[in-house]
């Protein structure tokens, strides 16, 4: 998709800046991880066996290993590439927890880690139609994100959504040659209708009202997760956790940041709980709607700076 400068109201095309090396596109996006991906770097170049990683990374929503890998050409198998690097990180957790605590000083468990959210996302400034076909399986742990430089000093970040993600690639194996990979027994991909398989009619249909209106707040992507859906602008701003007969809204705001003039929002900064913050909502069939969008555009304005 071609982008415009207005100059003088005349519109005049802004080239690419193309990357001459792909350490160069792993440099911008490893310096910019969290702008970019709301994740941590542990380490660019992690060695695991022969192999080396381009990049490992920390989701710390998910707590789950994110591996990335950078392509400038168009020449690689995303399939393949991708459950290789998702067997490297399972058969070789010690190592990537030792990364982690190296590089943050902190200590971390195997057991802290959720394993069955370890994914892959491959960075390139584009990718072939036979790629992204390959993707379009609900319960793939697999990303692909188109990043590209603009001779203005601006960058194009896009995220690569399935065409269709209807069937799983766990039975098209089943179904075809023992040949094609499928992905660890140990990673899960969750979908919405997981978690809404535990709620009632008329609680799927509030999920489904609620989220439309979270849509319309602008560039939101969807991450779902092993007990909770979350809503990401460039950082996470509000989580939704399905009950059978309500749902529960975190927002991503420290105590003290939320205008909320009608106490709808618990603090929760003292308990353990499924956010990734300070505030909980909770909403049923009876609530104003207007009032929780009141409240999760406040978490949704802090977090997409």
């Amino acid at each position: 998709m071609p982008l415009y400068a207005i100059r003088d109201g005349k519109l005049e095309r802004i080239r690419e800046d193309d990357f001459k090396l792909e350490k160069d596109l792993q440099k911008l996006c490893d310096d910019n991880l969290e702008t970019l991906f709301s994740l941590k770097l542990v380490k660019s170049q992690f060695a695991i066996e022969n192999f080396r990683i381009d990049t490992l990374a920390f989701d710390e929503e998910t707590k789950a290993f994110v591996v990335i890998e950078y392509k400038k050409g168009e020449n690689f198998s995303v399939i393949d590439q991708g459950y290789t690097y998702l067997s490297l990180v399972l058969n070789n957790k010690a190592e990537c927890v030792l990364a982690y605590q190296e590089t943050f000083g902190k200590h971390l468990k195997k057991a802290d880690v959720d394993w069955s959210q370890t994914r892959v996302l491959f960075v390139s400034p584009s990718f072939t139609t036979y790629q992204i076909n390959s993707i379009n399986f609900k319960d793939l742990p697999i990303e692909l994100w188109k990043v590209k430089r603009y001779s203005n000093n601006t960058v194009l970040v896009e995220h690569v959504e399935p065409a269709r993600a209807n069937e799983s690639i766990k039975v098209i194996a089943k179904e075809g040659s023992t040949a094609r990979p499928t992905a660890p027994e140990e990673v899960i991909t969750y979908t919405e209708e997981d978690l809404l398989a535990r709620a009632s009619e008329s609680t799927k249909e509030l999920y489904e009202r609620l989220k439309e209106r979270i849509l319309q707040l602008g560039e939101v992507q969807v991450k779902v997760g092993k007990n909770r859906v979350a809503f990401v602008a460039s950082g996470y701003f509000a989580n939704v956790l399905v009950r059978r007969e309500s749902l529960k809204v975190f927002l991503n705001m420290r105590k003290g940041e939320l205008n909320d003039p009608l106490s709808k929002a618990r603090d929760v900064s003292m308990i353990r709980h499924w956010g990734n913050r300070d505030y909980e909502i909770s909403v049923d069939t009876d609530t104003d709607l207007d009032y929780v969008m009141y409240l999760i555009k406040q978490s949704y304005e802090r977090n997409r700076a």
